[in-house]
């Protein structure tokens, strides 16, 4: 993000303050920055629309919708409709962006997505808040197995951004590919992290953060935040960690992961935020199986069960998400 893009975040709109941020205490954080990409987007491309299914504000799609809202289609709480009318806008020209949580695009809607978008490799977008473990309010709104749920169907492309910079970047990406598209969605005051390692998204490509001789962290979302957080950690440990960050989980940069994972005496630790059943993890261990490569291998994700509702950090801390978890975790690894 140059000074232009930080000196702009200092004056956008805010998002609502319903919306928990998963940032730190001190982090820097962008206001809801995937409204404003698809906004800035839409300035140049007049295909551009939005819908969603009564979750503007909490997708922040309502950006969107303030600067555009002839091209912004409030659906209602009807999922199933939201991407229908999807396909058919695309099917008419339109770049259409649908949004809405990720537990009622997977679970809900997951049909509809199969049939009207996906077989007919409709060129929409679908962008779903509350990922994985994002949210305390329990299993009804925990999107724990969404990728698990959409890595076997064709044609769809899965991107699971880290943090405020790849979704800006990760927007204007996915609207040039031509094709479905599911990206998990971090909404609100948005971390901002990856300003410091020279990051730029390119859509199927994995980008190695740090190197490290004896950890090489693989992960995903804002996991990879994490894993550099444990890196640092474990640094002070005299442990040597790597992370390579994966937005794109399918299709998977199966050549990065198997160059960086076959680096001999590397423990790889695919960290997730998401079940550790169809996930990253697995798409991981398959890749390096397929191919020969054995390094020690280790899996940090949510535990194969419904979830407790609570307070995010205690729920991060339980499920063996956290920071802390990460770095004690891989120390009784080594």
């Amino acid at each position: 993000m140059d000074n232009k893009d930080t000196n702009m975040s200092k004056v956008r709109l805010k998002t609502s303050a319903m919306i928990a941020s998963i940032a730190e205490e001190g982090q820097k954080t962008a206001p809801a920055p995937f409204g404003h990409a698809l906004s800035q987007l839409a300035e140049t491309n007049p295909n551009v629309v939005g819908l969603t299914a009564d979750l503007a504000k909490y997708t922040d799609l309502h950006i969107f919708a303030q600067r555009y809202p002839e091209r912004f289609y409030q659906m209602g709480m009807a999922e199933q409709l939201l991407m229908s009318a999807a396909a058919g806008l695309a099917r008419e020209g339109a770049l259409p962006f649908a949004t809405t949580y990720a537990v009622f695009a997977s679970r809900r809607a997951y049909d509809f997505i199969c049939m009207a978008i996906a077989e007919e490799n409709l060129n929409v977008k679908i962008a779903c808040a509350l990922p994985g473990l994002t949210t305390g309010y329990g299993p009804s709104h925990q999107a724990t197995d969404d990728i698990a749920i959409f890595r076997a169907m064709p044609n769809l492309t899965i991107v699971d951004p880290c943090d405020a910079l790849d979704v800006e970047q990760a927007v204007p990406a996915i609207a040039e590919h031509q094709g479905p598209v599911y990206m998990r969605l971090p909404r609100g005051n948005v971390p901002l992290v990856l300003d410091e390692y020279d990051y730029r998204f390119e859509l199927g490509k994995a980008k190695l953060l740090r190197d490290g001789r004896e950890v090489l962290f693989i992960s995903s979302g804002f996991m990879t935040m994490r894993a550099l957080d444990a890196a640092k950690r474990l640094q002070k440990d005299s442990v040597d960690a790597a992370v390579l960050h994966v937005p794109t989980i399918k299709p998977l940069d199966e050549a990065t992961i198997l160059r960086e994972a076959a680096k001999p005496g590397r423990m790889v630790v695919v960290a997730e935020n998401h079940s550790v059943v169809g996930g990253l993890g697995e798409a991981v261990a398959g890749t390096l199986l397929r191919a020969g490569v054995t390094p020690a291998f280790r899996h940090i994700g949510l535990p194969d069960q419904f979830l407790d509702a609570g307070a995010l950090p205690t729920l991060h801390d339980r499920y063996g998400i956290s920071v802390d978890r990460i770095v004690a975790r891989t120390r009784e690894w080594l």
